[in-house]
């Protein structure tokens, strides 16, 4: 079987072409900075890799710009779309309907756009992807693959809000959980790699969106963000956690409106209402020359990841690992530093010069005293989706 897996976030979209059962990669790659014009879009196939600036204003032009590629009559490696078996999707949100790997029909499409107001910075893009598939792909059939689905194990301590239960219970009000798919796969290396699988594991996911996760024997006890996507880590362009007597001031001092609330603390806010810039490789060069904002930032993030690791050292009564993952977790050796400074009391202690060591495999960055296991694991979560889709029957 060949799948396709697209893997749309808030601003890029990763794409895999994966042979399976094999797992063999075919090609991949990935559209970053979409929504500018000084977008890039990265592929590698046939043991070569290329990269080009291109404009792409929105995921519909970004993945019109990777079906080119793929097709391609030089470097792709489809001559035609049937010779796609599945398109595989990941979608953010799934609400309390899809805990499972599911077939996509017009139902399920019509659900993902419906879900679209708890996740608004990504199931748009997953249903646009979804439909643009279609039109490219024809009759071939597409599968989601849900981040909630990881969560269906928190406990309901955990996933309640302290709210009026009919409220909570006929409305579905309640934590959701997202980066799923991303938790689950390092996690699951994780665990392969200690040997360990009754383990105690505190997995952080950060990319432009940003997510902690308590997991114990491989099973998601708690997680940072919430009945949508927003909350928890300081995030590329959300605020994440947030009093909300802000809210209530923005709206009845200030005069916002919700839907202005919502943009601002959805996609102004984080870093780049920090700093004016969401990428943190932009803002750790504003930091090393000397940009005080950009140094704040970098402290509030880490600061908010460590009060988090705190907390769930708490809930697990204790922990074997901290796993570092996704584009910022497995890139920026100064934000795991930072992260990791000072946190003696809790068993964390990180080796300085592991940790500016090239990432190849999973990556030990602690030192040998120790306490703590600190990882860096590279996520998959195209191989995940593509595992997943493939334990599906056709």
């Amino acid at each position: 079987m060949q799948v396709l897996i697209i893997n749309s976030g808030s601003s890029s979209i990763k794409f895999q072409v994966i042979q399976m059962p094999s797992e063999r990669v075919v090609c991949k790659g990935l559209a970053e900075r979409i929504g500018q014009e000084n977008a890039e879009l990265h592929y590698k196939a046939k043991g070569t890799s290329y990269s080009k600036v291109l404009s792409l204003l929105d995921h519909k032009e970004g993945l019109g710009a990777i079906t080119a590629m793929l097709l391609h009559d030089e470097v792709g490696v489809l001559k035609h779309p049937d010779e796609v078996d599945v398109v595989a999707h990941r979608v953010v949100h799934g609400g309390n309907r899809f805990d499972q790997p599911t077939k996509i029909d017009k139902n399920v499409l019509a659900e993902i756009e419906r879900l679209a107001s708890l996740a608004p910075l990504h199931n748009p893009a997953n249903a646009i992807g979804i439909k643009v598939a279609t039109e490219i792909f024809g009759n071939t059939p597409q599968v989601a693959v849900f981040d909630t689905a990881f969560y269906q194990t928190l406990p309901e301590k955990a996933y309640r809000y302290a709210i009026p239960k009919t409220l909570a219970d006929d409305h579905h009000i309640r934590v959701y959980g997202f980066h799923g798919t991303s938790h689950k796969y390092v996690s699951e290396q994780a665990i392969a790699y200690l040997n360990k699988p009754s383990s105690k594991i505190i997995s952080i996911h950060l990319g432009n969106g940003c997510s902690i996760t308590a997991i114990k024997d491989g099973k998601s006890l708690d997680h940072s963000l919430g009945f949508g996507p927003s909350n928890g880590l300081i995030m590329g362009t959300r605020s994440g956690d947030i009093d909300q007597s802000v809210v209530f001031y923005l709206m009845d001092s200030l005069g916002m409106s919700s839907k202005e609330v919502n943009q601002l603390l959805q996609k102004q806010s984080g870093l780049l209402g920090l700093t004016g810039y969401s990428d943190v490789r932009e803002i750790q060069r504003g930091a090393e020359d000397g940009n005080r904002q950009c140094q704040l930032a970098l402290a509030m993030a880490s600061y908010r990841i460590k009060k988090f690791i705190g907390s769930y050292v708490a809930a697990l009564n204790g922990v074997d690992a901290l796993l570092f993952t996704a584009g910022i977790g497995e890139n920026s050796s100064r934000l795991r530093a930072m992260v990791c400074e000072n946190m003696e009391a809790l068993g964390i202690q990180l080796d300085t010069r592991k940790n500016t060591q090239k990432l190849a495999d999973i990556l030990e960055i602690h030192q040998d005293a120790s306490k703590v296991k600190i990882l860096v694991v590279p996520t998959n979560e195209e191989l995940e989706i593509a595992k997943q889709t493939f334990a599906l029957a056709f």
